[in-house]
């Protein structure tokens, strides 16, 4: 196990604020000197199936935990992902079924592990411990904290200020997630920055419960693909850990070259001098940022996909990119004469039924943005329909079908 102070710095590298930096030292020397293992959590509701790499950021520093010793707690909220989380929200959350929710962590536990040690990772649900607990507990938990305290909240605060609804419901997420810390004894809770006050209140209620509180470390929300808003799928702007390998590579490559930096310091294992010569270097013209950021995309992709892969998606790209080629496998689409109407074969729902896009609406945006071609010539009218045969489409940067038209 390393020395506290050097573990200390491992820790703090991309993370937004520790609260208390002097109890995180504290811990780690007592965990150092009787060679017990902090116990570290960090909480994901499963609101939706899939994990991005805005999850990473925060699953790579639970990983880093894992890696200087500390036992590591997974926990999937699928109690309180029944109830939403009001985080950042300006109205009401639809409640999700108990159904939505353990699909969703099913897919969640199956990706978790292409980041963390499966050895080293505890996964619990807290249906364990919220879902036992009788009304009188339940409201024994809401006695722990006022309404003015929980009016404090920015999004709270905000809600009641325009007379929007806030329920009771939400004012018990907080608490529940509080609750999480004290049954599971936490000696550090990790979240985003959007989850501070939640993160507060459990060491509020492990203080209240005679408990030593709980170290907070909160990581920053990645930004997504657009460099502005953070990384969502529902915003279109994510990179999964999933997608396949040349989508990832292309994916990254399209990032600006400021956004490239982030990510190198919240996706990427580079040393922290090195990140700051490279930082330097394409500053000053020693380093051109397009091989930085193939670098940045080599190593993202091979922390998911291996060595291979990541080889395979760099030479496709250079491939589909640099040379104006075509990928070496293109999905094949076979237009059914139910999909043509009297006029012809109309692009925009053919893109749509193919998948290649996720609506007619974008499909029509995106030709008249001058986004798609039709056998490598722009297609630049929606309006037109397609000529029957075998055509190779492609919308957007990265996307591309092959669709086949009996004659």
């Amino acid at each position: 196990m390393l020395k506290p102070s050097e573990q200390i710095e491992i820790i703090k590298r991309g993370s937004v604020e520790v609260l208390l930096e002097d109890e995180l030292l504290r811990k780690l020397e007592r965990s150092y000197k009787t060679n017990t293992p902090l116990e570290v959590k960090a909480g994901f509701d499963p609101t939706a199936p899939d994990i991005h790499l805005g999850h990473t950021v925060l699953l790579r520093k639970i990983r880093q935990f894992q890696d200087l010793g500390h036992e590591v707690i997974f926990l999937i909220g699928d109690f309180t992902g029944m109830i939403g989380d009001p985080s950042g929200k300006d109205e009401t959350r639809r409640p999700m079924t108990r159904e939505e929710v353990m699909k969703n962590a099913q897919t969640y536990k199956e990706q978790v592990f292409k980041v963390l040690d499966p050895e080293k990772t505890r996964i619990r649900f807290n249906s364990e411990w919220l879902g036992e607990m009788s009304a009188m507990d339940v409201l024994r938990l809401g006695s722990m904290q006022t309404v003015a305290r929980m009016l404090e909240r920015d999004d709270f605060k905000k809600r009641f200020e325009n007379h929007q609804d806030i329920t009771i419901l939400e004012f018990y997420y907080p608490l529940f997630q509080a609750y999480d810390s004290v049954f599971l004894k936490a000696d550090i809770e990790l979240g985003g920055t959007d989850q501070k006050f939640n993160l507060l209140m459990g060491r509020t209620l492990q203080r209240k419960m005679g408990m030593e509180e709980q170290v907070i470390i909160m990581m920053p929300l990645l930004e997504g693909l657009d460099g502005v808003q953070k990384m969502s799928k529902s915003l279109g702007n994510y990179i999964g850990i999933t997608e396949p390998p040349g989508e990832m590579f292309g994916k990254i490559m399209s990032i600006s070259d400021e956004l490239m930096c982030r990510y190198y310091e919240l996706l990427s294992d580079m040393p922290k001098e090195e990140l700051n010569s490279l930082k330097k270097g394409i500053l000053q013209g020693n380093i051109h940022p397009m091989q930085a950021k193939e670098n940045l995309a080599l190593e993202i992709v091979e922390q998911y996909w291996g060595r291979d892969e990541a080889l395979k998606a760099k030479e496709e790209f250079e491939h589909v990119f640099r040379e104006k080629g075509l990928p070496e496998e293109i999905p094949v689409f076979n237009v059914k004469p139910e999909m043509i109407d009297e006029r012809g074969a109309w692009l925009p729902r053919i893109m749509k039924l193919s998948g290649i896009v996720g609506s007619t609406a974008e499909a029509i945006r995106l030709i008249k943005q001058g986004g798609v071609t039709v056998d490598g010539k722009r297609w630049d009218d929606p309006d037109k329909t397609l000529p029957r045969g075998e055509l190779i489409i492609k919308a957007g940067k990265r996307r591309f079908l092959k669709i086949i038209m009996s004659q």
